[in-house]
Formats: C-alpha cells, structure tokens, sequence
C-alpha cells in the first residue's frame, strides 16, 4: 500500500508558514506546562490566569494558521473556543471587581 503523504521528515516540506504553526502550537501548548507548574505551586488543581491568556493567543495564532492553510479541521477546532477562552477572563475580572 502506498501513502501518498511521506512519514520521513527529511522529505517535509518547511516554509515560514509552518514554522508559524509550530510557533502557535508551541504557545498554545505552553498553557498546560503553566498549568501544571501552578497546580504543583499549590499542591491542588489550579487554573492560573495566565492559562487563558496563553489560550487566546495560541488559538488565535492557529486559527490564523488554519486560515493561512484553508484547513477547515484547525478554523473550526480553535475559533470556537476563543469565545470559551474570552469569557473565562470576563467571568475573572468580574469576579475580582468589589
């Protein structure tokens, strides 16, 4: 059986527009590590702020990608959870206003 997409990385096609999306995916994942680094700071599970403001940026940044790339999987799979990831921080900073 043939695969008409090749698995070694030596025949990969690099441009500056896939190294955007590993800079994206990158930033995106780097929420988790943040994540995961507060959560062991308190020895319970814990959702810094930074964690959505690393979302946003990451999401927005792969939609962009996604868009740059006419790949309807990543558009719809990040824009959504922008609004997700926006009202989170609009639910925090009402909740810190007196």
């Amino acid at each position: 059986m043939h695969f008409p997409l090749s698995f070694d990385p030596r025949t990969w096609h690099w441009d500056l527009l896939a190294a955007f999306g590993f800079i994206a995916q990158a930033l995106f994942a780097a929420r988790f590590i943040v994540q995961w680094i507060a959560s062991e700071r308190r020895k319970i599970s814990h959702v810094p702020v930074a964690f959505w403001y690393l979302s946003i940026c990451g999401g927005l940044l792969l939609t962009i990608y996604g868009v740059a790339r006419r790949d309807p999987v990543i558009i719809l799979g990040q824009a959504p959870a922008l609004i997700v990831y926006i009202r989170n921080l609009m639910l925090i900073r009402s909740a810190r206003v007196p």
